[in-house]
């Protein structure tokens, strides 16, 4: 296969198959506030937690982990400062005494922290401002969640990084469903191995978790008690089962894709259910999966970091492709089952993290086993049947205007229904 697409293919999966602790975004609030409050040197007595639309979308709805249930803004921002570790990252808050909850609650209702709306041209911006005393510290990430911008204290900017922010994946352009499959037959396993045996072992067992406890409206419970245990409804419900625990204050780590714990959940937690009914060979499902990853990031990277179009249905595009690769399927079959998933669930709306992605995730992985057994039986979605064209890289290009541009609008309406009383 093409060399340079080899390495550049490697190190995208390297990046993006990275560990998360609780909803991304919530996450990257607790980060940032972990930053600021190690900066100041003290607790703060008060924050100013600044935030664009899309972030305040997707924190204000769901459980932030290790806080005793608590969730939203607030909650986020006051758990990276009682009990954050900034060197974490996007597990900033997995290594602290649970007992330390009641502090977080003790200081939301003892200090003022305020939440204002942030007007930026990126979906992806967020300021945390400590003060204590004269004192302040203000951190900036901007575009990713661990991208720091800006560190300033009493008005001396200690870090600042006015570059636009580059990362591996910032070439996914050079994405392409050809390449993907060529490199998910011929790529080396040993150079992979790890960071995909990682994603099943962690995402399998949240899932696992997930069925087995009390959280959110338990979609994966709900799927097996009414359609049953076969393959497909056993992949949608351990599947949703996973988004359940984590919309709901598991607190256990998932591995992400597109930096979304739903999306890692997504592309992964499928292919582990069809590999152990049809008795795949690990061999089979490691390259399985990254078709499922790499073709979720192509999509997920022409829509941006945030948006009105679902994750979920990106991430279960993948995830059919992957099955229909772990079935023995070949690159029609995986471009079909891809093209026919998008033509059908390309509607939903993301209208924050809560208990509703679960049930989005089955709707999408349902949509996407469909997708796969239309072309098996012969079936498509031609070009010209809506978004859907001849070519799958243009259709891929559609969706990604869709999500990107075509939403914009409906993005400002969604975060004005779920703020219109102030409440961020």
């Amino acid at each position: 296969m093409k060399k340079d697409c080899y390495k550049l293919y490697t190190d995208i999966l390297k990046e993006e198959l990275i560990p998360a602790m609780g909803c991304t975004e919530p996450i990257a609030i607790a980060y940032v506030a972990s930053i600021a409050k190690d900066v100041l040197g003290t607790l703060p007595t008060s924050v100013l937690v600044e935030a664009s639309g899309s972030i305040i979308k997707n924190t204000k709805s769901v459980f932030v982990p290790n806080t005793d249930h608590l969730k939203g803004i607030k909650a986020a921002a006051a758990a990276g400062l009682i009990a954050g570790d900034s060197k974490s990252e996007l597990e900033v808050l997995a290594n602290f005494d649970k007992s330390r909850s009641k502090e977080i609650s003790a200081y939301l209702n003892e200090h003022d922290i305020e939440v204002k709306y942030l007007a930026s041209r990126s979906v992806f911006d967020l300021i945390v401002t400590v003060y204590e005393g004269d004192s302040y510290v203000k951190v900036r990430i901007c575009d990713y969640h661990t991208n720091v911008v800006l560190i300033e204290k009493d008005h001396e900017v200690i870090y600042e990084n006015n570059k636009k922010a580059k990362k591996i994946s910032d070439n996914r352009k050079y994405l392409n469903m050809e390449d993907i499959y060529d490199y998910a037959l011929n790529v080396d396993l040993a150079d992979v191995r790890d960071v995909l045996k990682r994603q099943l072992d962690y995402n399998v067992a949240i899932a696992k978790e997930g069925l087995k406890g009390d959280y959110g409206a338990n979609i994966g419970k709900v799927l097996l008690k009414t359609y049953g245990d076969d393959v497909t409804t056993k992949a949608k419900a351990l599947t949703a089962a996973g988004s359940d625990a984590r919309m709901n204050g598991c607190e256990m780590p998932v591995i992400v894709n597109s930096l979304s714990g739903n999306q890692g959940i997504t592309c992964s937690v499928p292919l582990y259910v069809y590999a152990k009914e049809y008795g795949v060979d690990e061999e089979r499902l490691l390259r399985a999966l990254i078709v499922s990853d790499l073709i979720a990031i192509h999509e997920k990277s022409l829509i941006g970091t945030l948006s009105a179009y679902c994750g979920a249905v990106s991430a279960a595009a993948g995830a059919g492709a992957g099955i229909a690769f772990l079935l023995g399927g070949g690159y029609e079959e995986i471009i079909h089952t891809v093209s026919n998933t998008l033509g059908i669930v390309s509607g939903i709306v993301c209208d924050g993290a809560k208990a509703s992605c679960a049930a989005k995730i089955a709707s999408s992985i349902d949509a996407a086993i469909l997708g796969y057994n239309m072309y098996k039986n012969g079936q498509e979605f031609k070009g010209g049947d809506g978004i859907i064209t001849c070519n799958i890289e243009s259709t891929i290009k559609n969706i990604g205007k869709l999500g990107k541009e075509g939403m914009r609008s409906t993005n400002k309406e969604i975060i004005k229904m779920m703020t219109e009383n102030g409440e961020a």
